[in-house]
């Protein structure tokens, strides 16, 4: 029982009062959320020249249209984590106040980064990059944390960092630490006296493991983790998000007949891309807390649930990954109170699909019908 945007009553047996959705033949679950999402851009051959073309406002409109896409695939919580912070915490406000579609946004803005590292602007011409470098960008503990207080007083909900290199930054850089352990301190002290989390952006287990002993909350994508890695993550509670459609993305772009890959980048991809789903299942098997994401923007938006088969795939059970996207991602967000199950107070953010996902984890990738907030959005 529905009551403006909130759950009222859970009554068992069909009940003929008020407006009816009738969902007895279908498998209803509370809305998913995807812990991962970069929605103001999506990878495709233009995307570097798009960096330099597109304004913030180009970004905003390009996310509310990823946004509604991520919403009707069954998303009804989002975090991103990197956008520009006019252009996100835009959107996140805009689809607060109802005036465009979406899910819920927690937005982190952009990310703090080292001089040169992943989440710089990196492969322009040097005029270019001093332009284009903001003040997310430090080197040195006390910088670090000017950057860390700039992006709460900017409106960032969390905040991410790149603990490592990356991936898609276009530098022959590694994907090992980048920040020092210093700096790593300095960063999560400042956000925790701000009341914020921050999570970091980690590939290499030198950067996962010094963030950890920093006091890091949660760790993004985690390829080399190791045991040292996942004693300190199930010690602390920490979270892995393990983002392998990422993975599974840039190996396939990389090794494919139309790579838009640089060089450098292309390296990256077919280093650390083939390499998650085992960093999962170590993970898994390790017994470390695993919350749902999936890096869309870099895979497309709106296949977010494609996510589910990969992590079964990695050794979970259809259930265990259906809660990453659920009252784990809820958990890891701060956000119990507001997301991750369907109970009396909370939003009524709903999802239904035609077959049993713990039979058939791919029936997710099928969503029929989405209720956000008691707002009926997708209805088949």
């Amino acid at each position: 029982m529905i009551r403006g945007n909130q759950v009222a009553e859970i009554r068992d047996g069909f009940v003929g009062e008020g407006e009816i959705v009738d969902l007895r033949t279908a498998f209803v679950l509370p809305g998913l959320i995807d812990s991962h999402v970069h929605l103001t851009g999506e990878q495709n051959p233009n995307s570097r020249l798009e960096g330099v073309t597109e304004s913030n406002a180009d970004q905003a409109f390009t996310g509310a249209r990823f946004a509604r896409r991520t919403l009707m695939a069954g998303f009804t919580t989002v975090a991103d984590l990197g956008a520009t912070n006019e252009s996100i915490f835009a959107l996140r406000d805009a689809v607060r106040r109802g005036d465009v579609p979406g899910p819920r946004i927690i937005a982190s803005g952009e990310a703090v980064s080292i001089h040169g590292g992943h989440g710089d602007v990196n492969g322009y011409r040097d005029d270019i990059m001093h332009l284009f470098t903001g003040e997310s960008i430090c080197s040195g503990p006390e910088d670090c944390m000017r950057a860390v207080r700039l992006q709460v007083r900017a409106g960032a909900d969390i905040i991410k960092i790149t603990a490592t290199g990356g991936v898609l930054s276009n530098t022959a850089a590694g994907l090992g630490q980048q920040f020092s352990d210093a700096e790593l301190a300095a960063i999560v002290d400042a956000a925790h006296r701000m009341g914020r989390q921050v999570t970091a952006h980690a590939h290499g287990a030198d950067g996962i493991n010094s963030f950890l002993r920093a006091g890091g909350d949660s760790i993004e994508h985690g390829t080399y983790l190791d045991a040292e890695s996942i004693r300190l993550m199930r010690r602390d509670g920490v979270y892995l998000v393990p983002t392998l459609m990422a993975g599974d993305f840039v190996a396939r772009i990389a090794s494919g007949p139309n790579n838009f890959f640089t060089p450098a980048q292309t390296t990256k991809a077919l280093e650390a891309g083939p390499k998650m789903l085992d960093m999962a299942r170590r993970a898994h098997e390790g017994g470390v807390r695993i919350a749902f994401g999936t890096d869309s923007g870099v895979s497309a938006h709106g296949d977010n649930a494609g996510e589910f088969a990969l992590l079964v795939r990695a050794g979970l059970t259809p259930l265990e990954a259906i809660q990453t996207a659920t009252v784990n991602a809820a958990a890891h967000l701060k956000i119990s109170g507001e997301a991750g199950k369907i109970a009396v107070g909370m939003p009524a953010d709903l999802i239904a699909v035609g077959g049993d996902p713990l039979n058939d984890v791919t029936e997710l990738e099928r969503v029929r019908f989405v209720m956000r907030g008691g707002e009926v959005f997708r209805s088949e």
